[in-house]
């Protein structure tokens, strides 16, 4: 379904399954069908709300930064009458917005988990993301996804499973605004949470897989030791997107750390 206005703009959702509420937020190089292979099991459990983010799909720009995100994001809860036992899990991109969420808008929500994401790209790392936003202006989205492809996935995954990749190619090319997805670049390459992490008070999980070049898993550690009383998990064999190479491994991590 689409939700009507959030925030002033459209918000495209959909829910499936019963039980404790979990929110699912996509990484900047997929759209919500990333989450495909772990909805089953997590639906067995949870009332699952899938989000397209904002220029994905059917959902409306947001503002130039993380926060206009998650401020959008935030207006879920009244729009959609969530609990405030409603977990949030947030991979990539997703991470980076369900970063700002709890730091903006922590007491709407209880548990966290944010897979795949960092409190600030190192210098270096920022370029890449302008460099992609150049290049989706010059050429649309068919201009981003080779990239996305080894941004998203080891190169061995990416050898294994070219059915995979190239519906993780289409999905983008399909739901990607690319004036958005320029934004989104941008917006990530500005970004700093270090001075916000102390404020988090939700229960968190860091988890990232362990050959995650986007967002290495030595940064996600440090993500993890700013945020007070955080968990931090590896999953092995893994790139940036691990719910798609190790569905059961993500669901066993996100089993074990929601109630």
């Amino acid at each position: 379904m689409t939700i009507g206005k959030v925030r002033g703009a459209d918000l495209d959702v959909v829910q499936t399954g019963s039980g404790r509420d979990l929110i699912l937020l996509h990484s900047l190089l997929t759209d919500r069908s990333a989450f495909d292979l772990v909805v089953p099991e997590l639906a067995k459990s949870r009332r699952l709300t899938l989000v397209n983010l904002p220029g994905y799909g059917a959902s409306g720009p947001a503002g130039t930064a993380i926060e206009d995100y998650a401020d959008r994001i935030a207006g879920l809860f009244a729009a959609l009458h969530l609990p405030y036992g409603t977990d949030i899990l947030g991979n990539g991109f997703g991470g980076f917005i369900s970063i700002a969420l709890a730091a903006r808008h922590g007491a709407s929500f209880d548990r966290l988990i944010v897979a795949d994401a960092l409190a600030a790209f190192p210098e270096p790392a920022k370029l890449p993301l302008r460099n992609l936003a150049a290049k989706v202006a010059r050429e649309g989205m068919s201009g981003a996804l080779d990239v996305a492809i080894s941004r998203m996935f080891p190169p061995d995954f990416i050898a294994a499973n070219p059915g995979v990749v190239a519906e993780r190619r289409q999905a983008l090319e399909r739901e990607a605004d690319p004036a958005c997805f320029q934004a989104a670049c941008l917006a990530l390459a500005r970004l700093n949470f270090t001075p916000v992490l102390g404020q988090i008070r939700n229960p968190t999980l860091v988890m990232v897989g362990a050959l995650d070049q986007t967002t290495p898993p030595a940064l996600a550690r440090e993500l993890a030791s700013g945020i007070p009383g955080a968990m931090f998990l590896e999953i092995s064999g893994c790139g940036h997107c691990p719910q798609i190479e190790n569905p059961r491994a993500f669901v066993a991590a996100v089993n074990g750390f929601l109630p």
